[in-house]
């Protein structure tokens, strides 16, 4: 298993993290995920041989919401996720 570390744009609500988990949680391969609103973050725990980091990014990005590799960044705005 490989851990990945990925900063998340445009949460604003538990709602965002819910949805998001779910989102990475679908991809066969994943195994823990743990999102955090206020630290605005992903920790995703996954096979190497069943997925890759960028499709991990690209069901966040489907979801809505933007992402970037390695220190946290918050921004305001950015895409909507589900709250705006």
């Amino acid at each position: 298993m490989q851990t990945e570390h990925l900063s998340i744009t445009g949460m604003t609500c538990g709602g965002c993290t819910t949805k998001i988990t779910r989102a990475l949680k679908a991809i066969p391969g994943v195994g823990e995920v743990t999102v955090s609103l206020s630290l605005g973050d992903a920790t995703i725990q996954y096979d190497e041989k069943q997925t890759s980091i960028e499709q991990l990014k690209l069901a966040i990005n489907t979801a809505g919401y933007g992402v970037g590799k390695g220190e946290v960044v918050k921004k305001s705005g950015g895409k909507g996720g589900c709250c705006g």
